[in-house]
């Protein structure tokens, strides 16, 4: 993809979507960039303010348009959503966004049949699940965030706790992003040592802290945010400029996104996070992690009640 011009899509001028584009922008990360909001006065002034920046960047050509617009894209971010009011679960979602990703899934992937998608509206498995049959792409081009920003934030957490760097922390949250998913504690390390042998080191006054009271917190963490400021954006941003930048630059990264299962554990036919190889054609490959019989099992659960919910929304 680096070898010719990268067109990128962005389908949702919120919040969200409004800090992708900026992050977009920030890294260079197309030469082309689609700004598409219902509210087309919004992603206008998006692109100019975009625009006015470019002197501190890199060129690019940004602009607002519709979905015929967005054609021939690379890569399509969506983050549409209808609004979240008084939001408690990411489930309440479900069924607004399952008829708007209706709307706009059939006619995007029309217009750009090689795109890889990536998802980021909520509830992000079930959306990534409904976009991959919308689409009928093969299912390593639709992505959901997934856990990663999970993964993220619980990295994050436990450097701050223990004064370890968080890069040299390795450690995922899996399945479903949301009330189900769990922290792969049997395979996580600092330098090479598991999590339980050498945490906390207290270089802080964290006398009482334990590993899974740091994953509690982190599992939170997207709700604690919501509940100060009414929305989250940042990080979330980079963690799909992650996904967008592996994509374009062809890194071959692991990454824990929402992709639909392929057998793993006996799962199959419904989108959730595990570690991921991804490239420049979307997943690659999965990485099947030898998680022990407790992990395994709130593995099972996270997909059985994705499924569950799959079926409440018509869309499996």
């Amino acid at each position: 993809m680096e070898s010719r011009k990268v067109k990128i899509s962005l389908v949702g001028m919120g919040r969200v979507g409004a800090s992708i584009a900026y992050t977009v922008m920030l890294k260079s990360l197309a030469d082309e960039m689609v700004l598409v909001s219902r509210r087309r006065k919004v992603a206008a002034g998006e692109a100019y303010d975009l625009l006015h920046a470019l002197p501190f960047a890199q060129p690019m050509d940004i602009r607002a348009g519709d979905i015929g617009e967005t054609s021939n894209s690379d890569i399509v971010v969506i983050t549409a959503s209808i609004p979240m009011l008084d939001m408690k679960d990411r489930m309440d979602l479900g069924k607004g966004n399952t008829h708007l990703f209706g709307d706009l899934v059939p006619p995007l992937a029309e217009a750009s049949p090689q795109a890889v998608f990536i998802i980021v509206t909520n509830p992000v498995d079930l959306m990534t699940y409904w976009a991959w049959k919308l689409s009928r792409f093969p299912p390593s081009r639709v992505i959901g965030t997934g856990t990663l920003i999970d993964s993220a934030r619980f990295r994050s957490l436990l450097g701050e706790t223990s004064g370890i760097h968080p890069a040299d922390i390795h450690a995922y949250i899996l399945g479903e992003h949301g009330k189900s998913e769990f922290a792969a504690l049997s395979i996580a390390d600092m330098g090479g040592k598991p999590v339980h042998e050498i945490f906390p080191l207290c270089v802080k006054n964290c006398s009482d802290t334990t590993v899974e009271n740091v994953f509690q917190e982190a599992r939170e963490g997207g709700f604690q945010v919501f509940r100060h400021k009414g929305y989250t954006n940042h990080a979330i941003a980079l963690a799909t400029a992650e996904i967008i930048e592996t994509v374009v630059h062809n890194r071959n990264r692991i990454l824990p996104v929402s992709t639909l299962m392929n057998g793993y554990l006996g799962i199959y036919d419904i989108c959730l996070s595990l570690p991921a190889i991804v490239g420049k054609n979307g997943v690659e490959q999965l990485v099947e992690l030898d998680l022990d019989e407790k992990e395994k099992q709130a593995f099972q659960i996270s997909a059985e009640r994705l499924k569950g919910a799959a079926r409440i929304l018509g869309i499996r």
